[in-house]
């Protein structure tokens, strides 16, 4: 248990450093390289549509960041001895997580990044996290290829050229071929590219589990649920006016969810 809340500090930590690292790299060197371009028009530079870009994808994803970590599942523990609300439970979504030390409605899991259970209220943000978060890295990642086949004159026109830069570039960091701010940044590519295959990954499946209905507590302990329309199941979770919510980083979005919430 101890480990777990130790992994619940260091695991959030570790997203904000990261993404820290990600706007230095982006502001001071993907930025400036792509404004030495002297053909390129003011209006609709490469820095400029570059910049607003990633600005959209990491406010999306940091956004939902923080509504992740807000709108924590409420602790139906303390809502059963309130007179004035009755949770009826336990029921099949409901779990105690040891970490939070609380019942949560609708668990799904907890996730150590955000230092918070997942639930009904904050499925939604979590799931466009994971979205956005993926999108920021592999764009970083694009963006950081540009930067190195730039300033080392490496061309990524083969298949297998972005999988043999790492181990080139040590033998070359080594010899004093690379510096270490382009070694850095090649390390940064192979970390952003894990990380958004693997949010990428976790976001398909989790978008799976919410057209069956399903959570990952029910799947891993084997509840059966009852067969709705996808449909429904998905603007449970989203809303109806999801479109809206996928553009600006907001909570209520008139998901069936956030009405129950506020009933």
């Amino acid at each position: 248990m101890l480990a777990l809340r130790l992994l619940n500090v260091v695991a959030p930590a570790y997203f904000l450093c990261i993404s820290l690292v990600t706007f230095v790299l982006q502001l001071f060197l993907f930025l400036p390289s792509m404004r030495e371009d002297p053909a390129a028009a003011r209006l609709f530079s490469p820095a400029l549509l570059h910049g607003a870009l990633f600005l959209f994808l990491s406010a999306n994803a940091l956004g939902n960041y923080v509504l992740v970590i807000q709108n924590s599942p409420d602790d139906l523990g303390a809502c059963q001895g309130a007179s004035t609300r009755k949770v009826p439970w336990p029921s099949p979504s409901t779990h105690f997580c040891r970490v939070c030390a609380r019942v949560t409605l609708r668990h799904d899991h907890h996730c150590f990044f955000t230092g918070n259970c997942i639930g009904s209220r904050n499925m939604r943000n979590f799931v466009l996290f994971c979205l956005y978060t993926s999108l920021a890295c592999l764009y970083s990642m694009v963006a950081g290829v540009a930067y190195i086949s730039a300033v080392l004159s490496i061309s990524f026109a083969h298949p297998l050229a972005f999988l043999t830069l790492l181990p080139t570039s040590i033998s070359q960091f080594f010899s004093g071929a690379v510096l270490g701010s382009e070694m850095f940044v090649i390390l940064m590519l192979y970390l952003w590219f894990a990380i958004g295959l693997a949010c990428a990954g976790f976001c398909c499946h989790q978008l799976l589990l919410i057209l069956r209905g399903q959570t990952r507590h029910q799947v891993r302990k084997g509840v059966a649920v009852r067969a709705r329309p996808w449909r429904k199941n998905l603007q449970e979770v989203f809303g109806k006016r999801w479109l809206l919510g996928l553009l600006v980083p907001m909570f209520n979005v008139g998901s069936e969810s956030s009405k129950q919430q506020d009933k």
